[in-house]
């Protein structure tokens, strides 16, 4: 005997909602079958709707272009970056490099257009993977060893982050309008914007985490209407488990693993919104399995849908993942000679490290010398066998790496650390670069009798935007919760499994700048928000009214306070006591 329901013949069950015109608020079933029919009405909007996203995303990238190769120097960790990306693109894998060459520091013998000479002949223990590297290497091969040749890649993928922002928006909204708002929240915001012109790989790890959602949440619709067009008008002729054949293969949740394994290969923290969205994906589908009928949904679905899922997801972000290695693995002899015995391969994890009196780090058997990886001892193997090989050196290294993220690091300390869990705060922004004790005609510094002038990158959010996102995030999951609106789930789901694992490596150096990767989701929650506020119907009324004077008046207010600090996020010269006025805090400083 089947299990699933008839559709149903009324406007919904009793007890439902509805909508603003009076209607009953359709069935689950019936939304789905509507999407059978909508194909018609989405074209017709498709140009208005890309021709706005578009407008909003060039405004973004000719942002973050001017002046992109201001200040001319190396800041903060693009020191590693840059020259990685280099070895990567001119060596096929990251190249060690001396200190000083002929008596000149190597950053301003890069700087000043040389780059032959300073590299050694192994590779460097990067602490990585290499796909943001590469992006950033891209850059370099059009424009050059140079500040704007290591950025150009950032800028343009934090311009491509803002597009994706306002077409995931629009979906989830269905307005050209909140979703151009999403968009325009995330290019005025001061942490995206900063990120966006520096060779750092946080932005790119934002970047294909929010491409790996949005497809999530494009194959949430795609597989809705599958279902629904599998089951046709009268579903009495399925099985228990509804359609299983014809949903097997999910094209968005194949382009979503492809984007997961780019955003692990960029940073390994993707590893946990993969898992939280590949948990979505089993939950949503299992709801509308729920809708057609089928009883004991979440169980079957976990075997018809949950597997094909994890292929698509984890499996294909591993591929990608390994294969994101190439260079490394085309070059694992090199490793294996050169790094196959660090201070990380014998570490002691139970007593990483001491403390002195005197503040300085000392050892206490913190390593073994004589352990080195097994595939260095190993004669070379061919064919096959070197692969796998290779793979095993590949293993080992990850080993090492792991180390040093969660254990060696344990002792050390950075002026520019910062608790995660004030993140969402902006408890401790950092300072990429800065130039102090510039006098009174230097730079063009107009300072006051007596005073000088700094220049500076301070990576920073817009704090307006991002206190208004914590208030948003709470709303957010009391609807989630209360509503049982999905929408606000993506929002939610999507800050947490990007902020919360960070508080369980909060006894290591870690800076606010990671929080990039929660940024897209509290604007997410702004803009879910700010569209409940407005309503969907677009009749005049009073709720309407003031919901489009709130959403504009805090856009506004994001704009004017991205404006006030914009000096000290474009390394502009600004005047001493302007620079203490935007020192909000303290903490700040």
């Amino acid at each position: 005997m089947t299990t699933l329901q008839d559709p149903p013949r009324t406007g919904g069950p009793t007890g439902l909602s509805q909508t603003a015109d009076g209607r009953p608020v359709p069935t689950a079933w019936q939304r789905a079958r509507g999407r059978l029919g909508r194909a018609d009405a989405r074209l017709q909007s498709r140009l208005a709707s890309w021709g706005a996203a578009l407008a909003v995303t060039l405004l973004a990238l000719g942002m973050r272009l001017w002046h992109l190769g201001s200040p001319r120097r190396f800041a903060f960790d693009e020191t590693y970056y840059a020259k990685d990306a280099w070895g990567l693109l001119n060596q096929g894998f990251v190249r060690d490099y001396q200190d000083r060459i002929g008596g000149q520091d190597i950053n301003d013998a890069i700087l000043d257009g040389r780059t032959q000479g300073i590299w050694g002949d192994g590779p460097s223990m990067e602490v990585h993977p290499e796909v943001g590297k590469w992006v950033i290497a891209l850059g370099e091969k059009a424009f050059g060893m140079d500040p704007f040749g290591w950025r150009i890649s950032a800028a343009v993928v934090g311009a491509l982050m803002v597009l994706v922002m306002c077409r995931l928006a629009r979906r989830l909204t269905g307005s050209t309008t909140l979703g151009c708002l999403a968009g325009l929240l995330l290019a005025f915001d001061g942490l995206h914007f900063t990120l966006s012109r520096l060779a750092l790989l946080d932005i790119f790890l934002a970047f294909f985490l929010l491409c790996g959602v949005a497809c999530v949440v494009n194959d949430r619709d795609w597989y809705r209407a599958r279902l629904a067009r599998l089951v046709g008008d009268d579903p009495r002729g399925a099985s228990s488990f509804g359609p299983v054949r014809g949903l097997l293969f999910r094209p968005w949740l194949l382009a979503a693993g492809i984007s997961f394994g780019l955003a692990i290969g960029t940073k390994w923290t993707a590893l946990y919104p993969l898992g939280a969205f590949g948990l979505l994906v089993w939950l949503w589908s299992a709801g509308a399995r729920r809708s057609f009928g089928v009883r004991w949904a979440v169980v079957r679905s976990a075997l018809v849908d949950g597997v094909p899922a994890f292929v698509h997801l984890v499996l294909v972000a591993g591929v990608v993942y390994v294969a994101s290695w190439s260079g490394w693995l085309a070059h694992a002899d090199e490793y294996e000679r050169t790094l196959s015995s660090t201070q990380y391969t014998g570490f002691v994890k139970e007593n990483p490290c001491m403390v002195g009196s005197d503040g300085e780090r000392t050892s206490d058997n913190e390593s073994d010398d004589s352990a080195r990886w097994p595939t260095a001892t190993e004669a070379d193997a061919s064919g096959l066998g070197e692969v796998v090989q290779s793979l095993r050196s590949l293993w080992y290294y990850h080993h090492d790496v792991y180390i040093f993220h969660t254990h060696y690091l344990n002792c050390s300390s950075h002026v520019y650390q910062s608790q995660p869990s004030g993140w969402l705060l902006i408890n401790r922004p950092v300072g990429a670069a800065t130039q102090l004790d510039i006098q009174p005609g230097q730079q063009g510094c107009d300072a006051r009798q007596g005073s000088e002038c700094y220049r500076q990158v301070l990576l920073i959010g817009t704090p307006v935007l991002w206190w208004g996102g914590v208030i948003a995030l709470v709303a957010a999951a009391v609807l989630w919760v209360g509503a049982r609106d999905w929408r606000f789930g993506v929002a939610v789901v999507g800050t947490l499994s990007t902020w919360l694992p960070w508080l369980q490596y909060d006894d290591r150096p870690i800076f606010f700048f990671y929080a990039i990767a929660c940024l897209p989701f509290l604007v997410l929650a702004i803009t879910l928000c700010l569209g409940r506020l407005i309503g969907s119907s677009r009749r005049s009324s009073a709720r309407r009214t003031t919901g489009v004077i709130v959403a504009g008046s805090f856009l506004v207010l994001v704009v004017l306070n991205f404006a006030y600090f914009y000096p000290i996020l474009a390394y502009q010269v600004i005047d001493k006591a302007d620079w203490i006025d935007r020192m909000w805090f303290s903490r700040w400083i």
